[in-house]
């Protein structure tokens, strides 16, 4: 599936207006960048999601894979969901939400 740049717009907005936080636990957790300050999803495909992460005032590009091929739109908001449930476990804290 190929997601419009419209699609990935508005996920992108969603993601860096509601789950900023979100977004940095899942490059420190999931990329192994702990010293991450801050991350924006800069982009997505079918595959995996982009990330710019600021490191060390840094902009620095990161790549998580999704744990399959997505088909759906749908698919998205399940993905991101485990993907930071995964990271809270690799971070050793507890899922707010």
């Amino acid at each position: 599936m190929t997601f419009t740049p419209e699609v990935v717009a508005q996920i992108a907005s969603h993601m860096n207006g509601d789950h900023a936080d979100d977004n940095v636990l899942i490059v420190r957790g999931l990329a192994g960048i702990g010293s991450a300050s801050a991350a924006r999803m800069s982009g997505m495909d079918a595959d995996g999601m982009d990330f710019e992460a600021t490191v060390d005032g840094i902009a620095v590009p990161v790549r998580i894979p999704f744990a399959r091929r997505l088909t759906e739109r749908r698919q998205v908001r399940g993905e991101a969901v485990r993907m930071y449930q995964q990271a809270c476990a690799a971070l050793g804290i507890e899922p707010t939400h």
